[in-house]
Protein backbone atom coordinates (compact mmCIF):
# COMPACT_ATOMS: atom_id res chain seq x y z
CA UNK A 1 0.00 0.00 0.00
CA UNK A 2 1.63 3.17 -1.23
CA UNK A 3 0.44 6.41 -1.05
CA UNK A 4 -1.28 9.01 1.34
CA UNK A 5 -4.18 8.70 4.12
CA UNK A 6 -7.38 7.69 1.91
CA UNK A 7 -10.48 5.80 2.56
CA UNK A 8 -9.07 2.93 0.65
CA UNK A 9 -5.90 2.36 2.28
CA UNK A 10 -8.00 1.30 5.57
CA UNK A 11 -10.73 -0.20 3.05
CA UNK A 12 -7.20 -2.75 2.20
CA UNK A 13 -5.80 -2.73 5.47
CA UNK A 14 -8.84 -4.61 6.88
CA UNK A 15 -9.58 -7.00 3.49
CA UNK A 16 -6.15 -7.70 3.58
CA UNK A 17 -6.67 -8.66 7.01
CA UNK A 18 -9.75 -11.30 6.15
CA UNK A 19 -7.88 -12.95 3.53
CA UNK A 20 -5.03 -13.94 4.84
CA UNK A 21 -2.62 -11.33 2.76
CA UNK A 22 -0.19 -9.59 4.49
CA UNK A 23 -0.27 -5.41 4.03
CA UNK A 24 3.28 -3.89 3.04
CA UNK A 25 3.08 -0.09 4.40
CA UNK A 26 5.43 2.18 2.19
CA UNK A 27 5.98 5.68 3.09
CA UNK A 28 3.99 7.60 0.34
CA UNK A 29 7.16 9.89 -0.04
CA UNK A 30 9.38 7.00 -1.57
CA UNK A 31 11.37 7.84 -4.06
CA UNK A 32 12.05 4.58 -6.92
CA UNK A 33 15.90 4.05 -5.59
CA UNK A 34 13.83 3.17 -2.01
CA UNK A 35 10.30 1.86 -3.39
CA UNK A 36 12.79 -0.88 -5.50
CA UNK A 37 14.47 -2.37 -2.12
CA UNK A 38 11.43 -2.22 -0.55
CA UNK A 39 9.51 -4.47 -3.09
CA UNK A 40 12.31 -6.36 -2.96
CA UNK A 41 13.00 -6.93 0.61
CA UNK A 42 9.39 -8.14 0.89
CA UNK A 43 9.05 -9.67 -2.84
CA UNK A 44 5.70 -7.94 -3.23
CA UNK A 45 2.75 -9.36 -5.59
CA UNK A 46 0.51 -6.46 -5.50
CA UNK A 47 1.29 -2.69 -5.09
CA UNK A 48 -1.98 -0.23 -4.35
CA UNK A 49 -1.60 3.64 -4.81
CA UNK A 50 -2.85 6.60 -6.54
CA UNK A 51 -2.07 8.17 -9.98
CA UNK A 52 -0.20 10.73 -8.07
CA UNK A 53 -0.11 12.96 -5.36
CA UNK A 54 1.27 16.66 -4.68
CA UNK A 55 4.89 16.28 -6.65
CA UNK A 56 4.71 12.07 -6.42
CA UNK A 57 3.73 10.29 -9.63
CA UNK A 58 3.19 7.02 -8.86
CA UNK A 59 2.54 5.43 -12.11
CA UNK A 60 5.32 6.72 -13.40
CA UNK A 61 7.59 5.89 -10.86
CA UNK A 62 6.31 2.47 -11.20
CA UNK A 63 6.50 2.28 -14.88
CA UNK A 64 10.39 3.75 -14.35
CA UNK A 65 11.18 0.67 -12.05
CA UNK A 66 8.71 -1.70 -14.26
CA UNK A 67 8.32 -0.81 -18.11
CA UNK A 68 6.46 -4.09 -18.79
CA UNK A 69 3.49 -2.60 -17.02
CA UNK A 70 2.60 -0.26 -20.54
CA UNK A 71 2.11 -3.57 -22.39
CA UNK A 72 0.82 -6.62 -19.80
CA UNK A 73 -2.58 -7.48 -19.26
CA UNK A 74 -3.77 -5.94 -15.63
CA UNK A 75 -2.83 -8.83 -13.20
CA UNK A 76 -0.30 -10.30 -16.05
CA UNK A 77 2.89 -7.94 -15.08
CA UNK A 78 6.05 -10.07 -15.66
CA UNK A 79 8.54 -8.22 -14.39
CA UNK A 80 12.32 -8.61 -14.51
CA UNK A 81 13.23 -6.77 -12.00
CA UNK A 82 10.88 -7.90 -9.72
CA UNK A 83 10.06 -11.47 -9.87
CA UNK A 84 7.14 -11.76 -8.00
CA UNK A 85 4.85 -8.72 -8.84
CA UNK A 86 2.36 -9.18 -11.01
CA UNK A 87 -0.60 -6.97 -10.18
CA UNK A 88 -0.94 -3.17 -10.11
CA UNK A 89 -4.29 -1.28 -8.61
CA UNK A 90 -4.54 2.54 -9.35
CA UNK A 91 -7.10 4.22 -7.08
CA UNK A 92 -8.48 7.09 -9.29
CA UNK A 93 -7.33 6.54 -13.07
CA UNK A 94 -7.22 3.54 -15.32
CA UNK A 95 -3.80 2.92 -16.68
CA UNK A 96 -2.13 0.51 -19.14
CA UNK A 97 -1.18 -2.97 -17.35
CA UNK A 98 -3.41 -2.22 -14.11
CA UNK A 99 -6.62 -2.71 -12.43
CA UNK A 100 -8.99 0.13 -11.49
CA UNK A 101 -9.82 0.19 -8.46
CA UNK A 102 -13.56 0.19 -9.17
CA UNK A 103 -12.88 -2.69 -11.26
CA UNK A 104 -11.42 -4.18 -7.64
CA UNK A 105 -14.77 -3.21 -5.88
CA UNK A 106 -17.52 -4.75 -8.81
CA UNK A 107 -15.29 -8.44 -8.78
CA UNK A 108 -16.53 -10.29 -6.21
CA UNK A 109 -18.88 -13.01 -7.00
CA UNK A 110 -20.39 -15.85 -4.35
CA UNK A 111 -18.12 -18.16 -5.77
CA UNK A 112 -15.33 -15.38 -4.02
CA UNK A 113 -16.95 -14.77 -0.69
CA UNK A 114 -17.00 -18.81 -0.02
CA UNK A 115 -13.27 -19.05 -1.10
CA UNK A 116 -13.02 -15.96 1.48
CA UNK A 117 -14.85 -18.24 4.18
CA UNK A 118 -12.80 -21.57 3.42
CA UNK A 119 -9.50 -19.09 4.07
CA UNK A 120 -10.51 -17.71 7.26
CA UNK A 121 -11.04 -21.48 8.43
CA UNK A 122 -6.93 -21.46 7.77
CA UNK A 123 -5.96 -18.37 9.38
CA UNK A 124 -4.53 -17.94 12.79
CA UNK A 125 -3.90 -15.12 14.81
CA UNK A 126 -0.19 -15.35 14.94
CA UNK A 127 0.00 -14.81 11.08
CA UNK A 128 1.63 -11.88 10.08
CA UNK A 129 -0.63 -9.26 8.91
CA UNK A 130 1.28 -6.49 8.57
CA UNK A 131 5.09 -5.63 7.47
CA UNK A 132 6.11 -1.82 8.50
CA UNK A 133 9.73 -0.72 7.26
CA UNK A 134 11.31 0.98 10.40
CA UNK A 135 14.50 2.49 10.94
CA UNK A 136 17.80 0.63 11.99
CA UNK A 137 21.16 2.40 12.56
CA UNK A 138 22.83 0.66 9.73
CA UNK A 139 21.53 1.19 5.70
CA UNK A 140 18.44 0.55 4.76
CA UNK A 141 15.04 -0.27 6.59
CA UNK A 142 14.14 -3.44 7.67
CA UNK A 143 10.35 -5.16 7.65
CA UNK A 144 8.82 -5.41 10.94
CA UNK A 145 6.34 -8.15 10.52
CA UNK A 146 3.64 -8.30 12.81
CA UNK A 147 0.71 -10.40 13.69
CA UNK A 148 -3.21 -10.45 14.07
CA UNK A 149 -2.69 -10.75 17.82
CA UNK A 150 0.30 -7.75 17.87
CA UNK A 151 -1.77 -5.34 16.64
CA UNK A 152 -5.50 -5.97 17.23
CA UNK A 153 -4.18 -6.47 21.62
CA UNK A 154 -2.31 -3.40 21.13
CA UNK A 155 -5.49 -1.47 20.36
CA UNK A 156 -7.38 -2.89 22.17
CA UNK A 157 -5.07 -1.82 25.22
CA UNK A 158 -4.56 1.59 23.72
CA UNK A 159 -8.21 1.99 23.73
CA UNK A 160 -8.81 1.33 26.97
CA UNK A 161 -6.01 3.52 28.63
CA UNK A 162 -7.70 6.68 26.95
CA UNK A 163 -11.05 5.74 27.99
CA UNK A 164 -12.77 4.69 24.42
CA UNK A 165 -14.83 2.19 26.75
CA UNK A 166 -16.50 4.71 28.93
CA UNK A 167 -16.31 8.02 26.51
CA UNK A 168 -19.40 8.46 24.43
CA UNK A 169 -19.37 9.25 20.44
CA UNK A 170 -15.60 9.43 20.75
CA UNK A 171 -14.73 11.31 16.81
CA UNK A 172 -10.64 11.19 16.26
CA UNK A 173 -8.46 13.52 14.70
CA UNK A 174 -6.14 11.73 12.59
CA UNK A 175 -3.36 13.60 10.48
CA UNK A 176 -0.86 11.21 11.59
CA UNK A 177 -0.04 8.70 8.76
CA UNK A 178 -1.63 5.30 7.74
CA UNK A 179 1.59 3.73 6.73
CA UNK A 180 2.78 4.47 10.82
CA UNK A 181 2.02 2.20 13.35
CA UNK A 182 0.26 5.54 15.07
CA UNK A 183 -1.82 5.38 12.06
CA UNK A 184 -2.96 2.19 11.47
CA UNK A 185 -3.00 0.70 14.45
CA UNK A 186 -4.11 3.42 16.52
CA UNK A 187 -6.35 4.81 14.12
CA UNK A 188 -7.49 1.84 11.89
CA UNK A 189 -7.37 -0.92 14.22
CA UNK A 190 -8.97 1.17 17.43
CA UNK A 191 -11.86 2.01 14.83
CA UNK A 192 -12.84 -1.42 14.83
CA UNK A 193 -12.18 -2.59 18.04
CA UNK A 194 -13.44 0.20 19.81
CA UNK A 195 -16.27 1.45 17.72
CA UNK A 196 -14.89 4.98 17.36
CA UNK A 197 -15.37 7.82 14.69
CA UNK A 198 -12.03 8.70 12.33
CA UNK A 199 -11.57 11.98 11.11
CA UNK A 200 -9.10 12.33 8.01
CA UNK A 201 -8.09 16.64 8.04
CA UNK A 202 -6.08 15.89 4.77
CA UNK A 203 -4.61 13.83 2.67
CA UNK A 204 -1.35 14.94 3.07
CA UNK A 205 -0.50 16.88 6.40
CA UNK A 206 -1.47 19.91 7.16
CA UNK A 207 -1.98 21.69 10.36
CA UNK A 208 -4.12 24.11 9.83
CA UNK A 209 -6.62 21.60 8.36
CA UNK A 210 -6.40 19.63 11.61
CA UNK A 211 -7.84 22.71 13.49
CA UNK A 212 -10.77 23.21 10.99
CA UNK A 213 -11.47 19.64 11.20
CA UNK A 214 -11.69 19.56 14.79
CA UNK A 215 -14.09 22.09 14.91
CA UNK A 216 -16.40 21.01 11.94
CA UNK A 217 -16.99 17.33 12.74
CA UNK A 218 -16.66 18.53 16.34
CA UNK A 219 -13.72 16.18 17.25
CA UNK A 220 -13.41 15.17 20.28
CA UNK A 221 -9.42 13.49 20.42
CA UNK A 222 -6.86 14.31 18.28
CA UNK A 223 -3.69 12.65 17.65
CA UNK A 224 -0.31 14.04 16.51
CA UNK A 225 3.56 13.91 16.64
CA UNK A 226 5.05 16.85 18.84
CA UNK A 227 5.45 18.38 15.45
CA UNK A 228 1.94 18.32 14.41
CA UNK A 229 0.85 19.74 17.62
CA UNK A 230 3.71 22.53 17.19
CA UNK A 231 1.93 23.18 13.83
CA UNK A 232 -1.25 23.60 15.26
CA UNK A 233 0.10 26.15 17.97
CA UNK A 234 1.43 28.09 15.50
CA UNK A 235 -1.52 29.35 13.16
CA UNK A 236 -2.03 32.88 13.44
CA UNK A 237 -5.52 32.35 13.77
CA UNK A 238 -5.49 29.61 16.15
CA UNK A 239 -7.75 31.89 18.49
CA UNK A 240 -10.41 32.21 15.84
CA UNK A 241 -11.42 27.95 15.82
CA UNK A 242 -13.57 26.61 18.28
CA UNK A 243 -11.98 23.62 19.43
CA UNK A 244 -14.37 23.02 22.72
CA UNK A 245 -15.42 19.67 21.77
CA UNK A 246 -11.74 18.01 22.24
CA UNK A 247 -11.90 16.17 25.51
CA UNK A 248 -8.16 14.56 25.16
CA UNK A 249 -5.20 13.61 22.62
CA UNK A 250 -2.11 11.76 22.21
CA UNK A 251 1.07 12.86 21.53
CA UNK A 252 3.41 10.45 20.28
CA UNK A 253 5.94 9.38 17.48
CA UNK A 254 8.69 11.37 18.68
CA UNK A 255 10.12 12.53 22.27
CA UNK A 256 7.52 15.07 23.50
CA UNK A 257 9.21 18.27 24.83
CA UNK A 258 7.97 19.24 28.23
CA UNK A 259 7.01 22.74 27.26
CA UNK A 260 5.26 21.53 24.19
CA UNK A 261 2.81 19.55 26.15
CA UNK A 262 2.27 22.16 28.72
CA UNK A 263 1.24 24.73 25.79
CA UNK A 264 -1.17 21.82 24.49
CA UNK A 265 -2.81 21.83 27.53
CA UNK A 266 -2.99 25.58 27.97
CA UNK A 267 -3.69 26.87 24.68
CA UNK A 268 -5.76 24.53 23.20
CA UNK A 269 -7.40 23.53 26.01
CA UNK A 270 -6.98 19.60 25.94
CA UNK A 271 -6.96 18.75 29.52
CA UNK A 272 -6.58 15.41 29.25
CA UNK A 273 -4.16 15.04 26.69
CA UNK A 274 -2.00 11.64 26.85
CA UNK A 275 1.72 10.74 26.14
CA UNK A 276 2.67 7.99 24.75
CA UNK A 277 5.79 5.93 23.33
CA UNK A 278 6.75 2.83 21.48
CA UNK A 279 8.25 1.37 18.91
CA UNK A 280 7.13 -0.11 15.82
CA UNK A 281 8.54 -3.54 16.24
CA UNK A 282 6.08 -3.45 19.57
CA UNK A 283 3.21 -2.82 17.25
CA UNK A 284 3.75 0.24 18.40
CA UNK A 285 2.58 1.17 21.94
CA UNK A 286 3.93 0.04 25.43
CA UNK A 287 3.76 3.35 27.36
CA UNK A 288 1.07 5.90 27.91
CA UNK A 289 -0.29 8.49 30.44
CA UNK A 290 -3.53 7.99 31.91
CA UNK A 291 -6.00 11.40 31.35
CA UNK A 292 -6.07 12.14 34.89
CA UNK A 293 -2.15 11.99 35.29
CA UNK A 294 -0.56 15.67 37.07
CA UNK A 295 0.94 17.69 34.83
CA UNK A 296 4.33 16.75 36.05
CA UNK A 297 3.74 13.02 34.72
CA UNK A 298 2.55 14.37 31.24
CA UNK A 299 5.49 17.17 30.84
CA UNK A 300 7.83 15.05 32.41
CA UNK A 301 7.40 10.95 31.15
CA UNK A 302 5.76 9.07 28.72
CA UNK A 303 3.31 7.35 30.88
CA UNK A 304 2.90 4.11 32.46
CA UNK A 305 3.58 0.44 31.54
CA UNK A 306 0.42 -1.28 29.11
CA UNK A 307 -1.28 -3.84 30.72
CA UNK A 308 0.23 -7.79 29.49
CA UNK A 309 3.77 -6.28 29.02
CA UNK A 310 6.90 -6.45 30.71
CA UNK A 311 9.56 -3.55 30.70
CA UNK A 312 13.20 -3.67 32.36
CA UNK A 313 15.91 -1.28 32.52
CA UNK A 314 19.52 -3.10 32.28
CA UNK A 315 23.09 -1.85 31.60
CA UNK A 316 23.63 -1.56 27.96
CA UNK A 317 27.27 -3.66 28.64
CA UNK A 318 26.19 -6.38 31.53
CA UNK A 319 22.30 -6.66 30.60
CA UNK A 320 22.25 -6.47 34.66
CA UNK A 321 18.95 -4.57 35.79
CA UNK A 322 19.58 -1.50 37.03
CA UNK A 323 18.03 -0.11 40.33
CA UNK A 324 14.62 2.05 39.89
CA UNK A 325 15.92 5.61 38.58
CA UNK A 326 18.87 5.16 36.91
CA UNK A 327 18.83 5.04 33.56
CA UNK A 328 19.85 2.38 31.05
CA UNK A 329 18.58 0.57 28.00
CA UNK A 330 15.08 -0.06 28.03
CA UNK A 331 13.72 -3.49 27.04
CA UNK A 332 10.20 -4.88 26.59
CA UNK A 333 8.53 -8.46 26.45
CA UNK A 334 4.89 -9.60 25.76
CA UNK A 335 2.81 -9.86 23.46
CA UNK A 336 3.32 -7.24 21.16
CA UNK A 337 6.90 -7.99 20.10
CA UNK A 338 6.82 -8.55 16.80
CA UNK A 339 7.35 -11.82 15.06
CA UNK A 340 10.56 -10.20 13.64
CA UNK A 341 12.58 -8.81 10.56
CA UNK A 342 10.73 -9.94 7.37
CA UNK A 343 13.71 -12.53 6.51
CA UNK A 344 16.22 -11.26 8.00
CA UNK A 345 17.18 -13.63 11.09
CA UNK A 346 20.23 -12.48 12.21
CA UNK A 347 19.05 -9.00 12.48
CA UNK A 348 16.20 -10.30 14.63
CA UNK A 349 18.21 -12.19 17.04
CA UNK A 350 19.93 -8.88 17.66
CA UNK A 351 17.54 -7.23 18.95
CA UNK A 352 15.00 -9.79 20.72
CA UNK A 353 16.66 -11.77 23.16
CA UNK A 354 16.40 -15.59 23.18
CA UNK A 355 14.24 -14.75 26.30
CA UNK A 356 11.64 -12.63 24.64
CA UNK A 357 13.17 -9.21 25.28
CA UNK A 358 13.09 -6.84 23.03
CA UNK A 359 15.75 -4.15 22.95
CA UNK A 360 14.48 -0.95 22.22
CA UNK A 361 17.57 0.90 21.88
CA UNK A 362 16.33 3.79 23.67
CA UNK A 363 18.18 5.11 26.70
CA UNK A 364 15.48 5.17 30.00
CA UNK A 365 14.96 5.15 33.32
CA UNK A 366 11.94 3.83 35.29
CA UNK A 367 9.98 4.69 38.43
CA UNK A 368 8.11 2.52 41.42
CA UNK A 369 4.77 3.25 39.71
CA UNK A 370 5.72 2.00 36.37
CA UNK A 371 5.95 5.29 34.98
CA UNK A 372 9.05 6.18 32.16
CA UNK A 373 11.39 8.40 31.24
CA UNK A 374 12.90 8.11 27.92
CA UNK A 375 16.33 10.14 28.47
CA UNK A 376 17.66 9.55 25.14
CA UNK A 377 19.09 6.89 22.62
CA UNK A 378 21.80 4.13 22.07
CA UNK A 379 21.09 4.55 18.34
CA UNK A 380 21.63 7.63 16.14
CA UNK A 381 18.33 7.82 14.70
CA UNK A 382 17.50 10.43 13.81
CA UNK A 383 13.21 11.22 14.87
CA UNK A 384 12.01 14.26 12.41
CA UNK A 385 8.91 15.44 13.28
CA UNK A 386 7.80 11.89 13.88
CA UNK A 387 9.73 10.55 10.47
CA UNK A 388 12.41 7.83 11.95
CA UNK A 389 15.95 8.43 9.47
CA UNK A 390 18.78 6.74 10.01
CA UNK A 391 21.71 8.48 8.93
CA UNK A 392 24.01 5.24 7.40
CA UNK A 393 21.43 6.04 4.78
CA UNK A 394 21.82 9.17 3.44
CA UNK A 395 25.39 8.83 4.26
CA UNK A 396 25.82 6.01 1.61
CA UNK A 397 23.44 8.45 -1.19
CA UNK A 398 25.82 11.27 -0.34
CA UNK A 399 28.83 9.27 -1.07
CA UNK A 400 27.62 9.07 -4.30
CA UNK A 401 28.50 12.57 -4.69
CA UNK A 402 31.76 12.99 -7.16
CA UNK A 403 32.94 15.69 -4.90
CA UNK A 404 32.61 14.48 -1.47
CA UNK A 405 35.29 12.30 0.08
CA UNK A 406 33.39 11.87 3.27
CA UNK A 407 30.17 12.42 4.92
CA UNK A 408 28.85 12.02 8.69
CA UNK A 409 24.83 12.71 9.15
CA UNK A 410 23.50 13.73 12.18
CA UNK A 411 20.56 15.16 14.13
CA UNK A 412 20.46 18.49 15.28
CA UNK A 413 17.56 19.64 17.86
CA UNK A 414 15.10 22.23 16.23
CA UNK A 415 12.26 23.46 17.73
CA UNK A 416 9.46 22.39 15.09
CA UNK A 417 10.73 19.04 14.08
CA UNK A 418 12.62 17.96 16.83
CA UNK A 419 15.49 17.16 14.91
CA UNK A 420 16.95 18.18 11.78
CA UNK A 421 19.13 16.76 9.52
CA UNK A 422 22.31 18.17 9.26
CA UNK A 423 25.22 16.39 6.61
CA UNK A 424 28.53 17.55 7.82
CA UNK A 425 30.95 16.96 4.77
CA UNK A 426 34.37 16.28 3.94
CA UNK A 427 35.39 17.52 0.65
CA UNK A 428 37.82 15.82 -2.22
CA UNK A 429 40.97 17.69 -2.01
CA UNK A 430 40.52 20.90 -4.35
CA UNK A 431 36.81 20.75 -4.53
CA UNK A 432 34.32 23.37 -4.12
CA UNK A 433 31.19 22.76 -2.90
CA UNK A 434 27.89 24.82 -1.83
CA UNK A 435 25.18 24.08 0.34
CA UNK A 436 22.73 24.25 -2.15
CA UNK A 437 24.29 21.98 -4.96
CA UNK A 438 24.13 19.28 -2.18
CA UNK A 439 20.79 20.17 -1.80
CA UNK A 440 19.69 19.62 -5.48
CA UNK A 441 22.14 16.72 -5.82
CA UNK A 442 19.42 14.63 -3.53
CA UNK A 443 16.12 15.82 -4.54
CA UNK A 444 14.28 13.23 -7.00
CA UNK A 445 16.79 11.09 -5.46
CA UNK A 446 16.08 10.19 -1.88
CA UNK A 447 12.87 11.20 0.51
CA UNK A 448 11.96 14.72 0.66
CA UNK A 449 12.71 14.59 4.72
CA UNK A 450 15.62 12.77 4.08
CA UNK A 451 17.41 15.99 2.45
CA UNK A 452 19.35 17.52 5.16
CA UNK A 453 18.30 21.03 6.04
CA UNK A 454 22.11 21.85 7.28
CA UNK A 455 25.10 21.22 5.15
CA UNK A 456 28.49 22.03 6.74
CA UNK A 457 31.96 21.81 5.55
CA UNK A 458 34.38 20.41 7.66
CA UNK A 459 38.04 19.10 7.87
CA UNK A 460 37.80 16.57 10.23
CA UNK A 461 35.84 14.82 12.95
CA UNK A 462 36.13 14.36 16.64
CA UNK A 463 37.33 10.73 16.94
CA UNK A 464 37.95 8.05 19.72
CA UNK A 465 41.82 6.74 20.05
CA UNK A 466 40.72 3.61 18.57
CA UNK A 467 39.50 5.74 15.07
CA UNK A 468 35.64 5.81 15.64
CA UNK A 469 33.92 9.26 14.49
CA UNK A 470 32.42 10.27 18.20
CA UNK A 471 29.01 11.60 16.65
CA UNK A 472 27.74 12.90 20.13
CA UNK A 473 30.57 15.57 19.98
CA UNK A 474 30.06 16.13 16.44
CA UNK A 475 26.33 17.07 17.25
CA UNK A 476 27.59 19.47 20.16
CA UNK A 477 29.80 20.83 17.92
CA UNK A 478 27.91 21.68 14.91
CA UNK A 479 24.91 23.16 17.36
CA UNK A 480 27.11 25.66 19.00
CA UNK A 481 28.27 26.52 14.56
CA UNK A 482 24.96 26.67 13.51
CA UNK A 483 23.53 28.39 17.14
CA UNK A 484 20.97 26.11 17.88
Amino acid sequence: MWGPNTYEWLLMQFATAKAGIIMVSVNPAYQPQELELALKKVQCKAIVCPTQFKTQRYCDMLRQLCPEMNTAPPGGIKSSRFSELSTVIVLDSQQPGTFHWNDLMQAGSSEHYQQLQDIQKQLSFDDPVNIQFTSGTTGSPKGAALSHHNIVNNAYFMGLRVGFEWRKDVRVCLPVPLYHCFGSVGGGMVMAVHGITLVFPSTGYDGRANLAAIQTEKCTFVYGTPTMYVDMLGQPDLAEFDLSSIKSGIMAGSPCPAEIVKNVIKVMGIKDMVIAYGTTENSPLTFSGFPVDSMERKAETVGCIYPHTEAKVVDPTTGTIVPLGVQGELMIRGYCVMLGYWQEEAKTQESITKEGWYKTGDIASLDKYGYCKIEGRLKDMIIRGGENIYPAEIEQFLHTHPKVQEVQVVGVKDERMGEEICACIKLKAGQECTVEEIQAYCRGQIAHFKIPRYVTFVESYPLTVSGKIKKNNLREQIEKQLGL
